[in-house]
């Protein structure tokens, strides 16, 4: 199995480690817009990995790890070289225009997995194994906090100060990046956290999953200077490593005819996870575990807990809420 990944930032450079010592993966190529850093990623990954100047390398499966905003089209010509893509991508714009690679990807016998990072991604997964737990979902709400890199912390900036995406019965409704404050309760350490609109895909990915329900929100946690400075320019330089993240996945239904609420959650460094998330979705649209052809995210996939098997085996791993504010 031959695997390109592109873009070996906080998330790639992970997610190439990673896919470098899996046994079913005989090759990764690197690419990178920066010459150095590919070949210096390239020689850390040793025998195996090489690294290559074009834009998108040939490969059984390309992996896109590249800012946020460059993935559609990078996947775009990836599908048309004949690969299949996995992308991490959690910019809104990104990920309609790899959804609505669909039919394409169906007429090539090809697999495109959409939002494959911690959120959206390790959320999707989460969100598909609560589900088993009800007989009928009605809600999704997701809540994330954190970030993985400059350029995660970038899309996190832009995605406060432009309009969120909430699902309500039927439709779609534009709701103002910073407003609708929730306070959210993440697995310890991280605790509880003020969260509010944001542009992020979650919804997108889960309405396209589950299907028409009554809700789905998704949230991103912030402070006062977040959302003052949300549509301003950042004014501090971004951690190169982010700092600790979070996920909360809420589902509410019905089982056995009572009203039930499902709490999942999850806490690393999102570059961490979301590297680990991008790794296992490859190795698994390579190896044919993931044998869908079309575009779509992680929720859509029937079962998922081979995948949060392999994520648990590589450390990360998720906990049910019990109670008010507890994991």
């Amino acid at each position: 199995m031959r695997i390109a990944v592109i873009g070996v930032g906080a998330t790639g450079a992970r997610a190439a480690r990673q896919l470098a010592s899996t046994d079913a993966v005989d090759t990764v190529v690197v690419a990178d817009a920066d010459p150095g850093t590919r070949r210096k990623v390239a020689d850390l990954l040793g025998a195996g990995a090489e690294a290559s100047d074009a834009d998108v390398p040939e490969a059984d499966v390309v992996l896109l790890a590249t800012p946020a905003g460059t993935q559609a089209a990078l996947g775009t010509q990836a599908l048309r070289q004949g690969a299949s893509v996995v992308a991490t991508s959690d910019d809104v714009g990104d990920v309609r225009a790899l959804l609505d690679l669909d039919p394409e990807a169906v007429e090539r016998s090809a697999t495109v997995v959409v939002g494959a990072g911690f959120a959206p991604g390790l959320s999707c997964l989460l969100a598909r194994h609560a589900a088993h737990t009800l007989d009928q979902v009605d809600e999704v709400h997701v809540a994330k906090v954190g970030t993985g890199g400059p350029a995660c912390a970038e899309q996190h900036h832009r995605a406060l100060g432009s309009d969120g995406l909430d699902w309500r019965d039927g439709g779609w409704m534009a709701r103002s990046g910073g407003s609708g404050r929730e306070l959210c309760w993440f697995p310890e350490p991280v605790g509880g956290r003020d969260c509010y609109r944001a542009a992020v895909p979650d919804p997108l990915l889960l309405v396209d999953a589950f299907g028409p329900l009554e809700r789905v929100t998704a949230r991103q946690a912030a402070n006062r200077r977040d959302r003052l400075t949300a549509r301003l320019p950042m004014l501090r330089r971004p951690h190169p490593e982010g700092g600790p993240g979070a996920i909360r996945v809420e589902l509410r239904g019905s089982r056995a005819g009572g009203r039930h609420v499902v709490v999942y959650g999850a806490m690393d460094r999102p570059a961490v996870a979301a590297g680990a998330v991008a790794a296992v979705t490859a190795r698994a649209v390579g190896d044919g575990s993931i044998d869908r052809y079309g575009a779509f995210g992680l929720a859509a996939l029937e079962d998922p807990l081979p995948l949060l098997a392999d994520l648990a085996e590589r450390g990360i791993r998720a906990a049910a809420f019990e109670g008010g504010a507890g994991v």
